[in-house]
């Protein structure tokens, strides 16, 4: 009789539809040591698998269990030392001796109520930080699956364009919102010309921990897609992507005086419109200024020009009135 209820708590466990903190941390022989004396007082007769359902009902399926067991990464331990204090005093205290069912209703509810008390005082996980990467120190456990569930976003962020001048500095962090480990390896990859996240279109650039990444000088060459991988151990916490967009130099320089053109046609002397903020950047009105200094150069220039024209003029007349005079004192 004994052996034939065995098999069936053993059967009806396989076949459980979900789990939760006390079937993930509670060995089933405890469970048996546990029930083995449960006694129905309606019909007085022992029933084991009526002592499970109970333990169903207030561990697998109480939501305020499940949701106290939702801690950190490295937490399950002191979940199951949690549980254990107060599962196991049960079970040597129960261990082949009848017990009533509304004393194993009171003193299992009773483990359950300190269980969610200790439990929910556990560190919580800091939380996902979205769009993408393996966030370790995100992940929550489960006490349906038994498992640590991770944040389930995609490994590769998505691509953040830069715009750039061609000879100026540029410098890229390969930066995430979340915690990394110590212990991460860093890969720097580029995809010349191209937009892109596909992996073989990339060519290795460095190797190391360094996760800032500098161009001193940009060329019309460093146009492309720079990709830095993070790795810890053997595994791929995430994949940064910056597009690089190089303006020529020529081009900018052209732009910038065509801007000063533009302004110096706007009607009565306003370098900006009457109403709204200025459009001009800090760069366009230092071109302004060195434009307007450039112009009182020349103007100065050209006066000074002026000047010594009118004076060698005056000069070669006075010599030639000089001339006359003495032709005159000859005759």
């Amino acid at each position: 009789m004994f052996t034939s209820a065995l098999r069936l708590v053993y059967i009806s466990l396989l076949l459980s539809p979900s789990q939760s903190c006390y079937q993930c941390f509670v060995d089933v022989k405890d469970s048996l040591r546990l029930c083995w004396g449960y006694l129905l007082t309606k019909y007085n007769v022992r029933n084991v698998d009526t002592c499970f359902e109970k333990l169903d009902h207030i561990f697998n399926n109480n939501k305020t269990v499940i949701e106290a067991g939702r801690v950190g990464k490295g937490y399950d331990i002191q979940l199951k030392e949690i549980l254990d204090a107060e599962i196991l005093p049960l079970v040597e205290e129960f261990d082949r001796k009848l017990n009533n069912d509304t004393v194993y209703e009171q003193r299992l509810q009773t483990a359950a109520d300190n269980f969610i008390s200790a439990a929910s005082k556990l560190p919580r996980v800091s939380g996902c930080f979205p769009p993408c990467g393996f966030q370790s120190a995100g992940a929550v456990y489960n006490c349906i699956t038994c498992q640590y569930d991770s944040c389930e976003f995609l490994l590769d962020c998505p691509v953040e364009e830069i715009k750039v001048m061609e000879n100026s500095r540029i410098r890229m962090w390969c930066a995430v919102p979340f915690a990394l480990p110590s212990d991460i390896e860093v890969i720097w990859r580029f995809a010349e010309e191209v937009k892109t996240q596909q992996m073989d279109q990339f060519k290795e650039v460095t190797v190391g921990v360094d996760r800032l990444y500098s161009i001193p000088s940009v060329s019309l060459q460093h146009q492309g897609t720079y990709q830095c991988e993070i790795y810890s151990g053997q595994l791929s916490i995430v994949r940064v992507y910056y597009y690089i967009s190089v303006t020529p130099q020529l081009v900018a320089g052209h732009t910038e005086l065509q801007e000063i053109f533009d302004l110096s046609l706007l009607p009565g002397g306003q370098l900006f419109p009457a109403s709204g903020d200025s459009p001009r950047s800090f760069l366009a009105s230092l071109s302004l200024l060195l434009a307007a200094c450039l112009t009182a150069l020349l103007l100065l220039l050209f006066i000074s020009l002026g000047v010594l024209c009118w004076s060698s003029i005056q000069e070669q007349s006075h010599t030639e009135e000089t001339d006359e005079d003495e032709d005159l004192d000859l005759f």
